[in-house]
């Protein structure tokens, strides 16, 4: 036992930290590799967007100065674009501070959250530190079973999270499911809608959340710029609701959360409509490529709405990921969504999708 573990808050002593994609230099650095390829944390394998190059570099004489507060030129981008009330819209440190500070701000010891078998894992960790009681409602066809996910509710329920498409699995929720589902939340039961990965559905596939948010004031929608947009590094997201909720957020959220660089490349990201096209085109070219490979290799996989797809490899999956590493492809295992014999695979470049095949390909011939 350490010095302090009896001066923490109990319910930190349990938290399983989120454990991201392993860095490409730290794959370089351990195995002393020059090809790697980096298929394990859905980003865009096209990066980001010249303009938004540009617009960085333009940036960088005022890196002195503090950034904007209040994202004020983004916030009234976003809600010129989306149609919505300037506050309406939260600006964070990625969407996952956000996810994080609905928590805070409405649930606390004795209350529960509910989400999904097979989500995201930063909603169970998110209930952790407020110390209330995480709610994980088993799966339908590796997705949201939102009925099931209704009878979960109790008086203490608090939150619910609902990622759609559900990361990791890449699962939609249906149109018909999720009318139903809203209209018998409780009003004072917010529920939050994760959507990440929502530029890559194709339109009229599910819902959008946004088309929601009037008829239903405990509805929040998150979204991110990390995805589609090319900016994972730069760290920014936003969550959208009704006034009075999002007012709460920003209340406790932390001055300057989000930096200079990401508000001016987030505004960048959103006026290159071109870039966005292109990125989703690219997705699609490559979500086939490799579904088509796992179907020829009778390889069970899910089907995804994302990009990214995973892929059911039974007692192999550990063995399969070492050797997959150790041929420079960096792919993500998910025993800590529970789901030991599967790995989940990004979509890349048209070489990095090539890359894995080849590999993948070496392994299973062994």
């Amino acid at each position: 036992m350490t010095l302090f573990y009896n001066q923490i808050q109990p319910q930190i002593t349990n938290i399983k930290p989120y454990i991201p994609g392993k860095p490409i230099a730290d794959l370089k650095r351990e195995l002393n590799l020059v090809r790697v390829s980096k298929l394990a944390s859905n980003e865009n394998p096209l990066g980001a967007s010249e303009r938004v190059k540009k617009a960085l570099q333009d940036l960088l004489i005022d890196i002195a100065r503090y950034p904007d507060g209040s994202s004020f030129e983004l916030k009234k981008s976003l809600s010129d674009n989306l149609g919505l009330k300037f506050n309406q819209i939260s600006i964070g440190n990625g969407s996952n501070e956000l996810l994080g500070l609905v928590a805070r701000i409405f649930a606390s010891d004795g209350d529960e959250i509910i989400f999904s078998q097979y989500a995201f894992a930063v909603y169970p960790i998110s209930a952790q530190v407020v110390g209330a009681t995480g709610v994980s409602v088993p799966a339908k066809n590796w997705g949201h079973d939102l009925k099931a996910m209704l009878k979960a509710i109790s008086d203490r329920t608090k939150i619910i999270y609902i990622a759609n498409p559900n990361n990791p699995t890449g699962t939609l929720v249906s149109i018909q499911d999720w009318d139903y589902f809203i209209k018998q939340v409780p009003q004072q039961v917010i529920v939050v809608l994760d959507e990440a990965y929502f530029e890559y559905v194709a339109e009229n596939q599910t819902i959008n959340g946004l088309d929601y948010l009037k008829r239903f004031p405990n509805l929040l929608v998150s979204r991110t710029f990390s995805k589609v947009y090319g900016l994972a590094s730069l760290r920014v997201g936003y969550i959208m609701g009704c006034e009075e909720i999002i007012s709460y957020i920003e209340k406790v959220r932390e001055p300057f959360n989000v930096n200079q660089f990401a508000q001016v490349g987030a505004l960048a990201a959103l006026e290159d409509n071109d870039f966005v096209t292109k990125s989703i085109k690219i997705n699609n070219i490559g979500m086939e490529k490799l579904t088509d490979f796992f179907t020829k290799k009778n390889l069970p996989f899910i089907p995804s709405a994302g990009n990214f797809v995973s892929i059911d490899l039974g007692n192999n999956a550990i063995n399969i990921n070492q050797q997959l590493l150790e041929l420079g492809v960096i792919v993500r295992p998910l025993a800590n969504y529970g789901m030991n014999g599967f790995l989940r695979i990004s979509i890349g470049t048209s070489k990095e999708n090539e890359h894995f095949i080849e590999a993948m390909s070496k392994v299973l011939c062994q």
